[in-house]
């Protein structure tokens, strides 16, 4: 009784894997019809000449997209159907909090390049005086330095700052849009 069922067994396993190794033949009747069989023998005598041997894939098919119709003709594709608009992403946050997000890093980019530009052209200024103070006292020339110093730290921070938020706006985000499966238009600035 066992061996019995364990041939059972062992025979609906390896049943679908002899099926795996067959060929399929298609053909196109008068009619238009696309046909398929699996046995060469079916196939009428007058298609015999236009018959395209299919191999079945090492993976089963994929479903049949969204959109196609079956039927006795060959298949036809309609438009798939519009899908809803998402409201909110997968963990409840809507499109208001993301392009709020987004807006505060674009405003704080637009800041720091602002900031940044405006304290490398008075370092640049500053280092032009410095070139043609020449004649100038000594202390005068050392306040020009330190100054020159202390635009040059203040240009590198906003220029830190600049890359951070494009980092945020480039990479950052628009990656956590895509793990939250957030709607990509939610994060473009207007």
């Amino acid at each position: 009784m066992k061996r019995t069922r364990c041939l059972i067994l062992i025979g609906l396993i390896l049943y679908p894997c002899l099926s795996l190794g067959q060929s399929i033949y298609q053909w196109k009747d008068e009619k238009g019809n696309i046909n398929f069989t699996d046995d060469i023998s079916k196939v009428p005598d007058k298609y015999l000449d236009q018959v395209q041997e299919r191999k079945p894939a090492k993976e089963p098919a994929p479903p049949a997209p969204a959109g196609t119709i079956k039927g006795t003709g060959s298949d036809r594709r309609q438009p798939p159907p519009s899908e809803p608009a998402r409201s909110k992403d997968i963990i409840g946050r809507g499109e208001d909090w993301w392009r709020g997000r987004a807006t505060e890093w674009n405003d704080k980019l637009i800041n720091a390049q602002n900031n940044y530009d405006t304290t490398h052209a008075a370092w640049k200024a500053k280092e032009k005086e410095l070139a043609d103070s020449v004649f100038k006292a000594d202390y005068i020339k050392r306040n020009l330095k330190s100054e020159i110093k202390d635009l040059e730290e203040k240009t590198k921070e906003w220029e830190s700052k600049r890359d951070e938020a494009k980092n945020m706006l480039e990479k950052v985000i628009p990656k956590e849009a895509e793990d939250y499966k957030a709607d990509p238009d939610w994060i473009r600035v207007r």
